[in-house]
């Protein structure tokens, strides 16, 4: 079940990990370009600033493959499910829109939802993804991790996700 909560997680947060990736790149060039001046106080140094950049670098080649993980697993899919997943958590559509665009009763669209989970966490499991591993690969991005303690809570509570922007 948990991995199912990394599911949701990685699929809601997909369509934020482009801009962070972006915003990495212009923080990297930025520390890059103002490393001289970085060099002349006694405080910074060249190896702290080459270890800012790597971290950075590290930062987003992580964001780099959870987006491909995502990508890969609802490659693999079944094109329903897929479509189900990225409507509910990408597109952040109404489960009562996405249930009466694919003709389905509500209790019907939530067990097909969860089933949806349920093979996407299995596809991530068989790339060596599985829950133990993702909670450890994502503990550094504390907004990634933040969203799952909120749809852990959520699942706690027993509450139906419902995600809405204003």
């Amino acid at each position: 079940m948990k991995t199912n909560l990394w599911v949701k997680t990685i699929l809601y947060i997909y369509k934020y990990l482009d801009s962070m990736a972006e915003a990495i790149d212009k923080l990297v060039e930025r520390v890059a370009m103002n490393s001289f001046y970085y060099s002349l106080t006694k405080d910074n140094d060249v190896m702290q600033v080459s270890e800012c950049i790597i971290n950075l670098m590290d930062r987003k080649k992580r964001l780099i493959n959870i987006k491909v993980l995502a990508d890969k697993s609802l490659e693999k899919c079944d094109s329903i499910f897929a479509q189900m997943l990225i409507e509910k958590y990408i597109d952040n559509d109404k489960s009562e829109q996405i249930a009466l665009r694919h003709g389905l009763a509500m209790r019907t669209y939530f067990r097909k939802l969860a089933q949806a989970e349920e093979q996407c966490a299995g596809k991530m499991s068989q790339m060596g993804f599985t829950s133990e591993r993702l909670t450890k690969y994502l503990a550094a991005e504390k907004w990634i991790t933040e969203i799952y303690q909120q749809f852990s809570s959520k699942e706690d509570k027993g509450e139906i996700i419902e995600e809405e922007r204003d």
